[in-house]
Order: structure tokens, then C-alpha cells, then sequence
């Protein structure tokens, strides 16, 4: 299943009969053909366990099932969409970036801490973000929320990125993350910037950055 953009801030689904996929809810714009949209309860495709994961994470974001035959059109917020396609390997994004994906895409949460050590708990002290991130892992699309769009940087060994953490949108690959002060702390004091701090990638694998520092 592929998502087709209509705009930077619509796509739009074909489901088949037999297929599903997930989004989040009140992300349908229209849609055309025999589709059925209901509250989904068990964690989407990582089930049960994921659902109770992503509770305990405070990443519960309220998903809806999507199947039958035709075509959907997504968007929500006005927020510009970035279309990942996975080759069989994980994407980490927060739950509040999730438009929607494919149904084959087993879901899961991973703590942050375990990417990172220490500072993988800070970043989530400093930035505002969760210290559990959702995981989607398999082949197939994925829709993300960004403010502004967002751009793809490629992480290789010899080549890490660092990101602002509040523009950091998400990430896929064998990468590892660790957030780094670019000043002392006796200087942050009284600082109110994430310039303050960046989040390292290394590894190999790709992250997105949106044009903005603003939360969803």
C-alpha cells in the first residue's frame, strides 16, 4: 500500500479488499468507495501488548482502522506530510507525528533511555518530548505530521548529524542517539533555548527534520 500526495499537506490511500491500514483518529478528509472506519482497541498490528505499552509510554495516541475498497484522503492540522517508505527496517517517530500507515507495519514502543543511556532520559527532560518513542517496523509507507515539511539527512559512520531536538521529527536505520550540550552547565542557567542541546545520530539510516521548532 503506497500513499499518493495530493499536496504537501493531503495524501491519499488506495485499500484493497483483504488490506487494512491505520491512522490517527479524525485524519480522514474524504474518501470514495466501500471503506469502513472503526476505533481500533488492540495496539494495531503489535497488538495487545503494544496497546498497553504505549498507555504506560503516555503514547496512546487514539488510532482507527481503516479497510474495505477505495481510496482515502488524509490530513489533519494543516500540517505538511512526509511519506516514509520502509525496507524492512524500524522507524522511531513520536505517536503524535503518526497520519497513518500501513496495516502489515507491526507498531511497538521503545524506551528512550535504552538509545543513549542517561542522556537518552534527558533529552525527554530538556525538550519536552516523551521518554518512550513508537516504533513501526516492516515493509511498507508510513505518513508523518511536520511543521513546515521536512528534509531527509543520511547518517553514515563517518558522517553523524546532530539535530535541534525540537525539530527532530523522526528516525530509521541502525542509528543510536545521544543528546550533547554545545555549553556548560553553569552556563545554561536561566537559558530557555534548545540550542542549548543537540541530539547526536550515528550509524547508518536517515533522519527527518522539520522546518520549525513548534511542537504539534
Amino acid at each position: 500500500m503506497a500513499f499518493h500526495r495530493l499536496n504537501s499537506k493531503v495524501v491519499e490511500a488506495r485499500i484493497a479488499p483483504g488490506e487494512r491500514m491505520f491512522s490517527q483518529r479524525g485524519a480522514m478528509l474524504a474518501y470514495r468507495g466501500d471503506v469502513r472506519f472503526t476505533p481500533n482497541i488492540q495496539g494495531g498490528q503489535g497488538g495487545l501488548t503494544s496497546m498497553i505499552g504505549r498507555r504506560v509510554a503516555n503514547e496512546a495516541t487514539p488510532l482507527m482502522t481503516v479497510e474495505g475498497s477505495g481510496t482515502v484522503m488524509f490530513g489533519h492540522g494543516g500540517h505538511h506530510i512526509e511519506v516514509i517508505e520502509l525496507s524492512g527496517d524500524t522507524l522511531y517517530v513520536e505517536a503524535d507525528r503518526l497520519l497513518a500507515f500501513d496495516g502489515t507495519l507491526e507498531q511497538g514502543t521503545m524506551f528512550m533511555g535504552s538509545q543513549g543511556g542517561v542522556m537518552g532520559l534527558v533529552r525527554g527532560q530538556v525538550t519536552g518530548q516523551g521518554l518512550f518513542t513508537t516504533t513501526l517496523r516492516g515493509w511498507g509507507a508510513v505518513a508523518v505530521m511536520a511543521h513546515g515539511g521536512a528534509i531527509t539527512l543520511p547518517v553514515t559512520p563517518d558522517r553523524p548529524v546532530r539535530v535541534d531536538p525540537q525539530a527532530y521529527v523522526a528516525h530509521h536505520g541502525e542509528i543510536r542517539n545521544r543528546l550533547t550540550a554545545s555549553i556548560g552547565w553553569r552556563e545554561m542557567v536561566g537559558r530557555g533555548s534548545g540550542e542549548a542541546f543537540q541530539l547526536e545520530l550515528s550509524g547508518q539510516g536517515a533522519v527527518y527534520v522539520q522546518a520549525s521548532e513548534e511542537k504539534l
